[in-house]
């Protein structure tokens, strides 16, 4: 059987939520018993997207072979839930590389190599091979951004040769916006007409509507679309706002969505699933709609510090891991931000932290609030609330330790401080040269490690494994020359990549739950699958 290929576009407004709409076709065709992979296209020419901003562009999702991502990706991984790689993000970068390089090492026969059609098959190409790498029988390709962007002619391009190349095996699913305006209190259709005729002055013709609003579509406004957009009445789909996005795949299927989908790329009846069942997404948001008990979470950091709102899409996979582990103990999360450096501005603002039940605080980079996030750690460990610090905080907990237990009050990381007398973090020695060179991109230690954790630790008893494996995303280390002294005074070591004889996780004797570890777990963590860390955390949240 012919591979399959469904593209997903967008209209009018980024940030519809593409990247759930195709993990939701995706999980509900996995439910249905096919073998799927998506695969996110971004029309930067960033060659990933480890250099971008998290409050511009979102979190940077790291694939488990160590590919720095859009987090749409990290959306595909827990609705299909499994790890996907490299072959899974595309950038116009990337794409241009690629062709430069073929090109210089004569692949082309000699041939002028033209924008077009050499960067759309180039496209195409990456497609397929996402496919075979897979075993996918469906291959969901999701172009970022909307189609009426001038970046994305050449995505779309791919998608209108593929079409022509495999008639039958290509179809387009278009999402699009419909607004109600205050002022008159009436769905619009408008805005998602001209989408479609954008994307059909590209060569496309959509087989399906998704209509993104604030309430469902009516039939109204189904046949307005139809008749204007050329699309069948049946293949427009309701996409309404939802309290969880784990819903969506549940209001697809309401629609038959998945086997309108399956009818039309001739795709042969299935039975066991591939993925979760249907009845497992069912059991998740009844439970979700049904917890009523808080737990009170919150995060210090500074990334959704924009000085006009919250972008939580920074830290887009931690907030799900909180929801995955709390809805697992039959909590609702409550999860409220903390700017760190409230804390530097006046240390009376730390017993504010008393009002939460667990504290996490985050990775992240450079000097600015990490004293406000030192004094935060201080306070959760002096007074025992549950905490869990993530790569950065990882560091920052051993830096609070050293200085004020082990009074080394000038102790940091060198990566705020080179001059510091006591580098209980420090750099990767590989990585000095890149740094001196000002070469940034992909220098870190990206992607999935091992890790041997001691059998007596509380984090052993969580995974119930001797071995784990999880996704690294930094430069600097914990210095083993501080190790012996640091353990001595109680913040234990009790994970390391053996490998290499490095620091994973350190975890406080007599603490409820005091745990730094140097990897991502949040990363790892499924709303049918949460990730133990996580659920230790929430659970000493509910004791304390």
């Amino acid at each position: 059987m012919a591979t399959k290929y469904i593209f997903i576009t967008g209209g009018v407004i980024s940030t519809l939520g593409k990247g759930i709409t195709s993990a939701s076709i995706a999980a509900l065709l996995q439910a249905k018993g096919y073998r799927v992979t998506c695969v996110k296209c971004d029309a930067y020419v960033n060659i990933d997207a480890g250099t971008m901003n998290p409050t511009e562009h979102g979190e940077v999702f790291v694939t488990s072979d160590g590919v720095e991502t859009d987090q749409d990706v990290g959306s595909y991984e827990r609705f299909l839930n499994r790890r996907l790689s490299k072959l899974n993000y595309l950038t116009t970068g990337q794409i241009y590389q690629k062709v430069i390089e073929r090109e210089r090492n004569l692949e082309y026969g000699g041939k002028c190599v033209e924008v077009v059609p050499h960067v759309p098959e180039e496209i195409i190409r990456r497609l397929k091979q996402a496919a075979v790498a897979d075993k996918a029988e469906v291959v969901l390709a999701e172009i970022g951004g909307t189609v009426g962007e001038y970046q994305n002619v050449l995505f779309l391009e791919a998608d209108r040769l593929l079409k022509r190349e495999s008639p039958g095996n290509v179809i387009n699913v278009h999402v699009s916006y419909l607004p109600i305006p205050a002022t008159v209190g009436e769905m619009k259709t408008k805005p998602v007409q001209y989408s479609i005729r954008t994307l059909q002055s590209t060569g496309i013709q959509p087989e399906f509507v998704v209509g993104r609003s604030s309430l469902p579509l009516d039939e109204r406004r189904k046949e307005k679309i139809a008749v204007f957009g050329n699309v069948d009445i049946k293949n427009i789909i309701s996409d309404p706002d939802v309290s969880s996005i784990y819903q969506v795949p549940l209001i697809f299927e309401e629609q038959a969505f998945a086997e309108r989908i399956i009818k039309l790329l001739g795709l042969p009846k299935r039975g066991k699933p591939t993925g979760a069942r249907l009845s497992d997404w069912q059991k998740l948001v009844k439970k979700i709609a049904e917890v009523s008990e808080p737990v009170k979470i919150g995060i210090v950091g500074k990334y959704f510090d924009t000085g006009d709102f919250v972008l939580e899409d920074s830290y887009i996979s931690i907030i799900e891991a909180v929801k995955h582990a709390s809805w697992s103990l039959s909590r609702k999360p409550e999860i409220q931000w903390i700017d760190s450096h409230e804390f530097e501005v006046s240390p009376a603002n730390l017993k504010k932290l008393d009002g939460y039940d667990a504290i996490i605080v985050p990775g992240g980079f450079g000097s600015r609030g990490v004293e406000g996030k030192i004094k935060a750690i201080e306070y959760v460990r002096e007074h025992k609330i549950p905490y869990l610090g993530l790569c950065y905080g990882m560091q920052l907990a051993v830096i609070e330790f050293a200085r004020n237990v082990l009074h080394l009050p000038k102790a940091n990381t060198e990566e705020n401080d080179r001059q510091t007398p006591d580098p209980v973090i420090h750099i990767l020695p590989e990585q000095k040269k890149l740094l001196a060179k000002h070469d940034y991109g992909a220098t870190m230690r990206l992607g999935a490690y091992d890790c041997t954790l001691k059998k007596s630790s509380s984090v052993y008893k969580l995974y119930g494994s001797e071995k784990i494996s999880e996704r690294h995303r930094h430069r600097y280390e914990f210095n083993n020359d501080y190790r012996a002294k640091i353990e001595q005074a109680g913040l234990k070591v009790v994970g390391v990549n053996t490998e290499r004889d490095l620091v994973e996780i350190v975890e406080l004797e007599g603490h409820p739950f005091f745990v730094g570890v140097q990897f991502h777990p949040e990363f790892e963590s499924r709303p049918l699958a949460p990730h133990p860390l996580f659920v230790g955390l929430i659970r000493a949240g509910i004791k304390s």
